[in-house]
Order: C-alpha cells, then sequence, then structure tokens
C-alpha cells in the first residue's frame, strides 16, 4: 500500500527551500536534541573493507538487542553527522532498530585511515564495508539507507550482494545519483549556492587530506580552484586510473542497464523539483520487478520538510518501509 503524497505547506514548497533548510541552524539544534539517545548509545566502529582499506562507522545497538539492522550511508561531502543522517537514525533507533551510521572514505573524522583520495567509483570498497558489517552483527536482517551519492552507492551495492555473499532485506535511496554527468551540469548551472557549497567543502575535506598524508599531498595548485568540473577533472586526472571526466562519472552511473541485475528489494524516493538531480533520468533506469519509484512532485534534494522540527516526511515513509512485514521495499 502506497502512502499519502508528500504535500508540504505552500510556503515549504519551494524546492530550494526543501534542500537548504535540513542543515539550518536551528532545524540543526532539535535534531541535535532528538538525537541524543542514539548518539549516547553509538559506538566508533572501524570497518574492515578488505584490501587493507578501512573506514570508519557507528554503531548504536538495542539495549535487549534485535532483529534489524539498519546501514546508513551519507552524500558526497556529508558524513554520519549531517543532520538528515542523524534525524532518520534517531527514528529507527527509538522504534527498535540497531543502526550503523557509515562514513565513505574522506568523510567524516577519516581521512587519516587511507592514503589514497575518496572518488564516487570506489565501489568495491563499499561493499566490503557492508559485507564485514553483516559478519560483524550476524542474526540480523540487514537493510540499506543512502542518500544522494550515498543511494547511489547502496543501489550498486544491491546489484553485487550475490558475488559478495551479502544476504539484504531492501535498500532505500533517497534522491540518489542518477547520471553524475548531468548532476555536475546542474550544479554547475543551477543556483549558485550548491555549487559554492561543494566546492567550499571539497576543499576543505583536501585540506584535511593533505594534513594528514602531507609527504603524499600537495594541492596548493587545485585549493584554490572555484570550478566544480575543472577541481573534479584534475583531481580525476591526477589521482585515479580514469583516462578522462568522461569516463569517470560514467563510472557510477545508475541509469542504462546498471540495474538490471537487481533483485534485492529496492525503492527509490524521489522529488520532481529535486534541482540536482534531474528527475528526467529516472526514465533511464533499467526496468526491474525489484525495483520501485516513489517519485513525489515536491521535496527538493533530499528534503522533503513538512515542519521545521521533527521527523521529515522521508524519515517517517523509510520508517513504514522498513516496519513493514515481508521484503518488499
Amino acid at each position: 500500500m502506497e502512502p499519502a503524497p508528500f504535500e508540504p505547506p505552500r510556503w515549504l514548497a519551494n524546492p530550494h527551500l526543501q534542500s537548504i533548510l535540513p542543515s539550518w541552524g536551528p532545524r540543526r539544534a532539535l535534531v541535535a536534541r532528538r538525537a541524543a539517545g542514539l548518539l549516547a548509545a553509538s559506538r566508533d566502529v572501524i570497518v574492515d573493507c578488505g584490501d587493507g582499506v578501512r573506514l570508519l562507522g557507528h554503531h548504536a545497538p538495542q539495549p535487549g538487542g534485535a532483529r534489524e539492522l539498519v546501514l546508513l550511508i551519507h552524500g558526497w561531502e556529508g558524513s554520519s553527522e549531517s543532520q538528515y543522517m542523524l534525524s532518520v537514525a534517531s527514528c529507527l533507533h527509538a522504534r527498535g532498530f540497531e543502526v550503523f551510521r557509515l562514513n565513505l572514505r574522506d568523510h567524516g573524522p577519516s581521512h587519516h585511515l587511507n592514503e589514497e583520495l575518496f572518488h564516487s567509483c570506489r565501489i568495491a570498497e563499499v561493499v566490503g564495508a557492508v559485507r564485514s558489517v553483516q559478519s560483524l552483527y550476524p542474526g540480523r536482517a540487514l537493510s540499506l539507507v543512502g542518500y544522494s551519492l550515498g543511494g547511489n552507492f547502496a543501489l550498486r551495492v544491491a546489484v553485487r550482494t550475490r558475488a559478495a555473499g551479502i544476504r539484504l532485506r531492501q535498500v532505500i535511496a533517497v534522491c540518489p545519483v542518477l547520471d553524475p554527468v548531468h548532476t555536475l551540469a546542474s550544479l554547475e548551472e543551477g543556483l549558485w549556492i550548491y555549487r559554492q557549497y561543494f566546492v567550499l567543502k571539497w576543499r576543505k575535506s583536501l585540506r584535511k587530506k593533505r594534513g594528514a598524508w602531507p609527504h603524499v599531498y600537495v594541492l596548493d595548485d587545485l585549493l584554490n580552484s572555484r570550478d566544480l568540473t575543472n577541481l573534479t577533472e584534475q583531481l580525476v586526472l591526477k589521482y585515479t586510473e580514469f583516462p578522462d571526466l568522461a569516463t569517470y562519472l560514467n563510472g557510477y552511473a545508475i541509469v542504462g542497464e546498471a540495474l538490471a541485475g537487481l533483485d534485492v528489494p529496492s525503492r527509490i524516493i524521489t522529488a520532481l523539483d529535486d534541482p540536482i538531480i534531474p528527475a528526467a533520468d529516472l526514465a533511464r533506469l533499467a526496468p526491474s520487478p525489484a525495483l520501485k519509484i516513489s517519485a513525489q512532485a515536491h521535496g527538493g534534494h533530499c528534503g522533503f520538510l513538512d515542519a521545521l522540527g521533527g521527523p521529515s516526511w522521508a524519515d517517517r515513509e523509510i520508517l513504514r518501509l522498513l516496519s513493514s512485514p515481508g521484503a518488499s521495499a
């Protein structure tokens, strides 16, 4: 049964408000208050992903144990402490789920763990992280929830579960990156605040990487860049095996046949007015009986706020899907 569609009050319907307000200071304080119990219960875990790669996560168990574990993956330049992560994690934990918040490489306080830089095609280590988390906490049904780039990773992990020996109950991807070429164009050509936000966040992250590995990274020629495309291209050419920017971007796209082998019950929650992820790319996803798409008219990018305080509509919908009997998303 499908829920009532997301219908924000008129004053909250603007997609840019929906995209920006989740990080707004007063809401940040409200989310932190709701997440106090989750944070008190959380313990740092260094996850062995194989091939010498280590990622940082935070595990929040239930006092009497739990049958369900939800692994959350943040978006690009977010972290396990991002407001949308804490908001949904606190909702789930309060309802009896164990929660594991994973930091991707070079996100959160983890720049020192691995010498090589993060890039979005590092799917093998995320698959390895999910497999490791499942082995660390056996006997629990495991689901993945990802946001933006994290949703993209979650769906790519789902395609690889059988080969990796991972058992997933379901996957939920909120506003996942579909075609990175189009997302990069949206960031460059859309409202300036998004481009500036990601450039500043990325430059800050690169400075942390340089500080952790000063003998490896100089980066002085890149840290003054204000052009997201140029910065991406220069890092790809200098620090990855990809011959050009287009090859790299296509390497983590999930349009075309990328999800054709999907057999884990999966759900995409997205907004048709997302200013970062063009909704037209939804039609380019490979059809699969395992994949359902919940496309809302409003919601912006990972927003879905119908009030300034309290859980978002997406938080409540994720809780509903994970609480439903059976494995169907």
